[in-house]
């Protein structure tokens, strides 16, 4: 038996979300389903670095899975990308030690969000950016970005629903930058809570039209609260980018000259 880490992109637009649900079509689903004809039948269940919402993209999820069959990297690439359907992707696969993890073992995360502003809505963009009409200040949301740097308790920031107690995290950087016409929004750090990313993008989108002060920001994360803070941001503008490890279970070992 030996252990192997891939890593997906997807498309979330059709999706309930990552994390197998009964009824409805997931990644981790249509994954394993891949694997189950792979292995003729045989249940090979995966496990991901996290779980992504309903319309929420990855450029670069991370999962492991074991099997008994014998197939060079390149192969397993491959023979996966044969069975998934054209909204997922399998990029690298990477045979890995057993006690590799792909949840357990992420030293952090980078995910990025995309807002495309203008009077007109970008057809071609709707399912991958959130649109807005109104203009935004940028400048005032990259002074509010900068109070979330640090640890913190990012209660104020995470959705109510959920079971999570320790709320504190590390965000060791964040930016708002223009990109091709639309804003695009990269927060790095050690984890993120439920919807922490989207409350945050909410919060500051409320900054860049003038419903807060950059200043707030400082106030909202202090109170631990909920209700303090902005809506959610929509879903479909969110991906998640990158994940790290101490060691990249994706990084080729050079052969000694």
């Amino acid at each position: 038996m030996a252990r192997y880490a891939c890593k997906l992109a997807y498309d979330g637009t059709e999706f309930s979300g990552y994390q197998v649900q009964p009824e409805k079509r997931t990644v981790q689903a249509v994954v394993e389903q891949a694997l189950g004809k792979i292995h003729k039948g045989q249940p090979v269940p995966v496990t991901a670095s996290g779980r992504t919402d309903a319309g929420v993209h990855a450029k670069a999820q991370v999962i492991h899975f074991d099997s008994n069959l014998q197939m060079e990297q390149q192969n397993w690439l491959q023979a996966l990308n044969v069975h998934l359907p054209s909204d997922v992707v399998v990029e690298q696969v990477s045979k890995v030690d057993d006690d590799f993890h792909a949840r357990f073992q992420p030293i952090g995360k980078e995910y990025r969000y995309y807002i495309h502003h203008g009077d007109v809505p970008n057809v071609f963009r709707r399912n991958h950016a959130l649109h807005s009409k109104q203009p935004l200040d940028v400048p005032a949301m990259q002074t509010a970005a900068q109070y979330l740097l640090g640890t913190h308790d990012f209660s104020a920031f995470c959705a109510a629903n959920t079971a999570v107690v320790d709320k504190v995290r590390t965000i060791t950087n964040v930016s708002i930058q223009p990109n091709d016409g639309e804003l695009e929004f990269s927060i790095r750090g050690n984890g993120f809570l439920y919807n922490m990313v989207r409350i945050i993008v909410g919060t500051l989108i409320e900054v860049g039209t003038g419903k807060r002060t950059a200043k707030e920001m400082e106030t909202i994360l202090a109170s631990q609260d909920r209700t303090q803070a902005g809506k959610t941001a929509a879903a479909q503008g969110l991906f998640l980018w990158h994940v790290d490890y101490e060691t990249d279970p994706f990084k080729k070992e050079e052969t000694p000259g």
